[in-house]
């Protein structure tokens, strides 16, 4: 894991993320297990630092990637020039900064300067006002890697799930519910369970869209004619799928430990028992992409920015599922390549006439 080289986006600079990365890197000692790059301005993470008065925190400027060292905070200057910190309070500039330095990371990940990266919370109407052009991380960097599709998936220990429409106003959540959609947001989620979570046969719950999931058609008939079809057809895919299953019996009833990964239909169906099961604990990882982005499950809390009273404990959670991640990928691609070479090796003993020795020497997978 030493190997690994983890971008953080420093945020918005009046929220309390930069508060929480100092913490993690310097109070709890979460950095010197990888490299670290902090995407953003030696001047704005100097202010920030002030607030957190428990450690001697020295930075490391860099110009690029490939001078970060390990054992120090290292930091990409994203913008020149001096700018004026509001905390608490959304403005066009700390939204400005934000997307500046979210860019710039990105960049950096695009080309594979960084092994993974981890976002520090934006707030969306200071992100409108910058016009950037997106709902939010995850739009963006899906767009950025022009993938057809991802999947938002929040993660904390056991408990993964993951949202079908993402944000999405309420009333255009049930028009986006299509049984495509589902279908791809099911495959998704069992690729990563297997790939990036290393389940080998992952159990995925789907939750309905309605109340009872329709109960039989007396709520609706989405489930029925949507929901369910997608999970048989995930089923024929072999993925071991299972639903609609009614959202508040599933977690009040405590199905949800059975199942590796849950689906939910819309935003707040998901992330309501998500943080009422893990809060500060959990970390959100955008599935389905090249590239590993994983983000603390809290927003910008400017109620207590500049207070010192932020908890590192997501942050810390983030950056180290994203290093399990990437390691969790590398260890599946070098198992999947040693795969194909065992194919052609047997493919050529096979040639010479020596296949009946191919099971002593090259095993199956």
């Amino acid at each position: 894991m030493s190997n690994i080289t983890i971008g953080i986006s420093c945020g918005d600079i009046n929220g309390i993320g930069l508060e929480v990365i100092l913490k993690a890197l310097a109070i709890k000692k979460a950095g010197p297990a990888f490299r670290i790059i902090i995407y953003g301005s030696t001047k704005v993470v100097a202010y920030h630092k002030n607030i957190i008065t428990q450690e001697n925190i020295q930075f490391h400027s860099i110009q690029t990637a490939s001078e970060a060292q390990m054992d120090r905070i290292n930091i990409i200057n994203c913008w020149p020039d001096n700018v004026n910190i509001t905390l608490g309070k959304p403005t066009d500039l700390s939204g400005k900064c934000a997307f500046q330095a979210l860019e710039r990371a990105v960049k950096d990940l695009k080309a594979e300067e960084i092994d993974a990266l981890v976002t520090a919370p934006i707030n969306k109407k200071a992100m409108q006002m910058a016009d950037f052009p997106f709902v939010g991380h995850t739009e963006y960097i899906t767009n950025e890697f022009k993938a057809k599709e991802s999947l938002m998936l929040m993660v904390a220990d056991d408990l993964r799930i993951g949202i079908v429409t993402n944000h999405l106003p309420i009333r255009e959540v049930a028009a986006a519910v299509t049984k495509e959609k589902v279908l791809r947001k099911i495959l998704i989620m069992a690729e990563t369970l297997r790939i990036d979570f290393s389940i080998p046969k992952p159990t995925i719950a789907v939750l309905g869209l309605n109340p009872h999931a329709g109960d039989e058609g007396a709520i609706g008939d989405e489930d029925d004619k949507i929901v369910r079809p997608a999970i048989e057809e995930a089923k024929e895919k072999g993925v071991f799928a299972f639903g609609p299953f009614p959202a508040d019996g599933f977690f009040g009833s405590g199905q949800y430990h059975k199942f590796d990964g849950i689906l939910a239909m819309y935003h707040d169906q998901g992330l309501v028992p998500f943080k009422a099961l893990s809060f500060g604990a959990g970390v959100n990882y955008s599935a389905g992409l090249a590239a590993v982005r994983t983000s603390p499950d809290h927003g910008t809390a400017y109620d207590i920015a500049g207070k010192g009273e932020a908890d590192e404990s997501s942050l810390i959670k983030a950056l180290y599922l994203a290093a399990d991640i990437v390691r969790n990928r590398n260890e599946y691609l070098d198992m999947h390549a040693n795969s194909l070479e065992r194919r052609k090796q047997k493919t050529l003993l096979s040639e010479t006439g020596e296949d009946e020795v191919l099971e002593d020497v090259l095993p199956e997978d």
